[in-house]
């Protein structure tokens, strides 16, 4: 099944040269610029690693379809997208092999793993069990700051979701998760969710006109509110629900 007409793929790159093929260790997800991962407030003037940076930009264009699936990729001209220089993108480039978000081809050099539409209903069922676990952990876990950063996350995904803005909405998501996956604690779920998260991301952007944002928005307040109250039975229910929504969604889509 082909993504609907109008989808915006990206322009073809080129092939990588010169990138390692060996995959580097995973880090957990930076949280925003002023929060750091045991949830406490960082200076402003805080500085992220530039791979870091680097990894969280080539992502979004990923799962935005800005680079298209199945384009082979060029380190020169990720770089020049994204505003840093080689060795910071090509960190990041490594650290997607890692995940499988872009796959080396034997003689091929690199590129940008397609979309399984009939392998994502078991993207979204072993997601399904992560997430229950990490919601859980994040219940018991987090801060004080981190259980408000969960709910006004969540409340900037309603309101896109009310304008009808699906790059606001993302964004907040993205941010949610970041926040979620530090408050858990838990670096082993972290690191086996953040590649189904990606997928997730990419299938809702081919196939957007087959969901509801505002439902979506919904689950995801639920989940958030259920872990900033300490719950972490109500925590994992509200996951699960959140799950159930983007198997309803998913299910559109193969039906259509």
């Amino acid at each position: 099944m082909t993504p609907p007409h109008g989808t915006p793929w990206g322009g073809v790159l080129t092939r990588l040269s010169g990138a390692s093929h060996a995959a580097t260790s995973f880090e957990m997800p930076i949280l925003s610029k002023t929060q750091n991962a045991a949830g406490r407030v960082a200076p402003e003037n805080a500085k992220r690693r530039a791979a870091d940076v680097a990894y969280d930009k080539i992502e979004t264009m990923i799962s935005k379809l800005e680079i298209a699936p199945g384009s082979p990729v060029v380190e020169a001209d990720l770089a020049e997208m994204t505003e840093l220089g080689r060795t910071p993108v090509r960190e990041a480039l490594m650290r997607m092999v890692s995940i499988g978000l872009i796959v080396q081809q034997p003689r091929r050099g690199l590129m940008v793993s397609t979309i399984d539409v009939m392998d994502h209903l078991d993207v979204i069922a072993t997601r399904r069990a992560l997430e229950r676990l990490i919601a859980a952990n994040a219940a018991r876990r987090a801060t004080e700051v981190q259980r408000k950063s969960l709910i006004t996350c969540a409340q900037k995904m309603v309101k896109a979701a009310q304008r009808g803005n699906l790059d606001e909405y993302m964004a907040a998501d993205q941010a949610l998760d970041h926040v979620n996956h530090a408050a858990c604690r838990n670096r082993s779920a972290v690191k086996a969710v953040i590649p189904l998260i990606v997928q997730c991301r990419r299938f809702w952007y081919a196939y957007q006109h087959e969901g509801e944002i505002t439902e979506g928005a919904q689950a995801h307040h639920a989940m958030a509110e259920a872990i900033a109250s300490g719950n972490e039975a109500d925590a994992a229910r509200g996951a699960e629900l959140l799950m159930d929504y983007l198997e309803r969604f998913a299910r559109r889509v193969i039906d259509a």
